[in-house]
């Protein structure tokens, strides 16, 4: 009851709070970009909180016990370094260009509709891919606190998300993801600590540790490694998560929505350090989990996080749920919020006529809509009984083609309407089929037996390698990162605006020399 009482206070208090932006959303540019207006410090937790989620928190928590320290340092690592490439190369330019969506950016330079298209295809499928997901884990962890039926917990978390994020926009979604980031870290800790003091401190953790790592016949040394899941592994994290991130439309939405430039760098670089803290201490409380009850007890999900924190006090395992809470709704609003954006600016051209306001009122309409097809879609994920994670990780990797296009676009001047559009419809095309291809070659059982023909354990070893096949983030990476400079060099220069998109990006340095 005490948890149940923490966690519904929270979602309402948290729900309320963000709602009360609405004041401040007036308008279609205040919803979507702040109108301008926000903070370094507010930019900061906004993006940490959209970066992590239930991937970031027990998900990382459960890889730590099944397959080694190795994943809690470099997801943190990972994390870090997307929000400083995003930082560093990409939020200038997404402000000076006054971007709401990612995929403007081919409207503005090439006056592209179709590569406009095919960039907003791309973040969208990893976008409702992700709104499903969060929808699906809100629903499943009230369910399994609150004792109510699915059916109709996922529609409560839709409701969640659609009121702030309808009612208060960018600004909503900031200031709740404040909320949130203070919770997961305060309630991290708290479980670390009253942990720790359970298990009679670190010395006695890692001897516990060691002890259940032999029982469950794991290698030790490689399970405390840096590089325990191998260079491959760790080669494959950084593709999935950390590339597909300049596409990622959201942080163009915190971009355009900074004070002034300056304080885009800063931010980024904040957001990327809180974000990095949060995975690192759901690891250590994913090792402290493994030395209580052993690899082979079955936790699951946020019980990984939560199992211990209950059942050392009622309190803390409310306080553990409600941060397991908070780094799933974090990421839920703002992604759903950049999901209707690109939505409304790329699907709907008539919208580009519309007055300020009947923006903000088809905004929000669509929020609604979005945030119910999300719910439908995770009772269909439920029942299909599909893996989160192969959907998530097929989602990164789709997003990977326009983060190298608009990369090229940025840094290459010789990049072409057609290179870019090319590429990255390439890229996703190539995508889905690996994807595909990995789907039916484990589903069969496709084998590779001894005496079989170079093709044969070539296919197997693409799609089957390790049960899972290799990632598609490779495929999406390398088709695009070809082909858009060769179809670039082939094909005729798009002169016309190229000056005065290239002026606009390097705005800055022009004022300066003046």
């Amino acid at each position: 009851m005490i948890a149940i009482i923490m966690i519904v206070g929270y979602i309402v208090v948290v729900t309320l709070i963000g709602s009360l932006f609405a004041r401040r959303t007036r308008s279609a540019k205040e919803w979507a970009v702040a109108g301008g207006g926000m903070s370094t410090a507010m930019i900061a937790f906004g993006i940490a909180g959209t970066r992590i989620g239930g991937a970031g928190t027990y998900g990382v928590a459960g890889n730590v016990i099944t397959d080694g320290t190795w994943y809690l340092w470099w997801y943190g690592i990972n994390t870090f370094l997307a929000m400083a490439l995003v930082g560093f190369f990409f939020a200038k330019p997404y402000r000076r260009l006054e971007l709401n969506t990612v995929s403007e950016t081919f409207w503005i330079r090439f006056r592209s509709s179709r590569s406009q298209w095919i960039t907003s295809l791309c973040v969208q499928t990893e976008y409702f891919i992700v709104d499903i997901i969060e929808a699906y884990l809100i629903g499943s962890i009230l369910t399994a606190v609150v004792g109510l039926p699915f059916e109709l917990t996922v529609f409560i978390a839709a409701a969640i998300l659609i009121t702030y994020t309808a009612l208060g926009g960018l600004w909503g979604s900031a200031v709740t993801n404040l909320i949130h980031c203070a919770v997961i870290i305060v309630g991290l800790l708290a479980v670390i600590l009253f942990g720790m003091n359970e298990l009679g401190g670190w010395a006695s953790v890692t001897e516990k540790v060691s002890a259940q790592l032999t029982a469950a016949g794991k290698d030790e040394a490689s399970w405390w490694s840096w590089v325990g899941g191998g260079w491959g592994a760790i080669l494959g994290m950084f593709f999935s998560a950390t590339i597909h991130t300049p596409a990622a439309s959201i942080y163009v939405n915190f971009s355009s929505a900074a004070k002034n430039e300056k304080a885009l760098v800063p931010a980024f670089l904040l957001g990327g350090l809180i974000g990095a803290v949060m995975p690192v201490l759901a690891g250590i409380i994913g090792i402290e989990t493994l030395a209580q009850y052993g690899a082979k007890a079955g936790l699951t999900g946020y019980t990984n996080i939560t199992r211990l924190a209950t059942d050392i006090n009622p309190i803390v395992g409310g306080v553990a749920v409600a941060a397991v809470l908070a780094a799933v709704i974090s990421s839920g609003g703002p992604i759903l919020l950049s999901s209707v954006t690109l939505f409304v600016q790329d699907w709907m051209p008539s919208a580009r006529k519309f007055t300020p306001e009947r923006r903000l009122k088809t905004f929000r309409v669509v929020t609604i809509i979005y945030g119910v097809v999300a719910a439908i879609g995770a009772l269909g994920v439920r029942a299909a009984k599909l893996s989160l994670l192969d959907i998530l990780l097929f989602g990164f990797a789709m997003v990977v083609p326009p983060a190298l296009a608009i990369g090229f676009l940025f840094y290459w001047k010789r990049t072409t309407e057609r290179g870019a559009y090319w590429g990255m419809l390439a890229g996703y095309g190539a995508g889905l089929v690996w994807f595909g291809l990995i789907q039916w070659a484990v589903a069969t059982g496709f084998s590779a037996p001894e005496g079989s023909g170079v093709l044969r354990r070539l296919f197997h070893w693409c799609f089957v390698y390790d049960g899972k096949g290799i990632d598609p983030s490779y495929a999406t990476t390398l088709v695009p990162l070809i082909l858009v400079p060769l179809i670039s060099l082939l094909t005729r220069e798009d002169t016309e605006g190229k000056a005065e998109f290239y002026e606009k990006l390097a705005i800055r340095r022009r004022v300066r020399k003046g």
